[in-house]
């Protein structure tokens, strides 16, 4: 099995809370996989791990056979890993195509003062950037709004921007917390589409936090449980749907299932 990202038995303390408690999973190139839970079940805090923001108490994370424990998030993003948030950090004074052009930037081989002052090769490079952003925004169903200031956008366009920035920094693996959050249904399904178009086109390995079960079942084919920091399931959306530990986590005694 050709494994692209490996956590290797991730203990997470904040004082005496544990937030995490041995976790290990192995990604493969091209998976789509789920991370769910319960609120506060350490979902968002195995992200940050795995992104730089947040250091294990004890465990790794492998990256391509490199070690990523200790590194700088800006680190661990130029080797091509890139997320998103929960709550929607985009530069809100700045355009939508600004937005986008940003992450473009940690690619380019002209230093961002030349790019800046339209100096050297930078003024071909920043063409470049720009022709690639608008082309990511047509992707995105965002190239009508290109030069409004991100913050007057609609909530789920604002998803959608905060996705198409994180592509624009063409990462291999990316890490979606919470994308459907808010949005309406109409809207969920769209993003689904989306996520499996950007997925194909760009080869990403997508791993996603969601607690829009019906998006995670439609769209995963694979899907991990935590629980109070605990793994307490793993496998397909059909076997997550049908365990009893995952219904229990959920839904207390109920019997219906995730998804459902």
């Amino acid at each position: 099995m050709n494994v692209f990202l490996s956590v290797e038995h991730l203990f997470v303390q904040f004082g005496g809370l544990t937030a995490v408690n041995d976790f290990s999973m192995h990604l493969v190139p091209g998976e789509l996989v789920g991370l769910i839970g319960p609120n506060g079940a350490g979902k968002t805090t195995v992200f940050n791990v795995i992104a730089g923001m947040v250091k294990p108490t004890s465990g790794r994370v492998v990256w391509r056979d490199e070690v990523l424990d200790g590194r700088p998030s800006h680190e661990i993003a130029s080797l091509g890993i890139a997320r998103t948030f929960q709550n929607i950090r985009l530069y809100r004074d700045m355009t939508v195509l600004e937005n986008v052009m940003v992450s473009f930037h940690h690619h380019m081989r002209s230093p961002l003062w030349q790019v800046m002052l339209g100096l050297g090769t930078g003024v071909r490079q920043e063409r470049l950037i720009r022709e690639q952003s608008r082309e990511i925004l047509q992707e995105f169903g965002l190239a009508h709004w290109a030069l409004e200031k991100a913050g007057v956008l609609a909530y789920g366009q604002q998803r959608r921007l905060e996705i198409a920035r994180a592509v624009a920094a063409r990462p291999q693996l990316l890490l979606l917390d919470e994308p459907a959050a808010g949005m309406n249904p109409r809207e969920t399904r769209e993003l689904g589409d989306l996520v499996q178009e950007v997925r194909r086109k760009y080869s990403l390995t997508v791993l996603l936090i969601e607690h829009d079960m019906r998006f995670v079942m439609n769209l995963c084919e694979r899907v991990k449980v935590l629980d109070h920091g605990f793994t307490i399931a793993e496998g397909s959306p059909s076997e997550i749907r049908r365990n009893r530990k995952v219904i229990r986590a959920y839904l207390g005694n109920s019997a219906d299932a995730p998804g459902e």
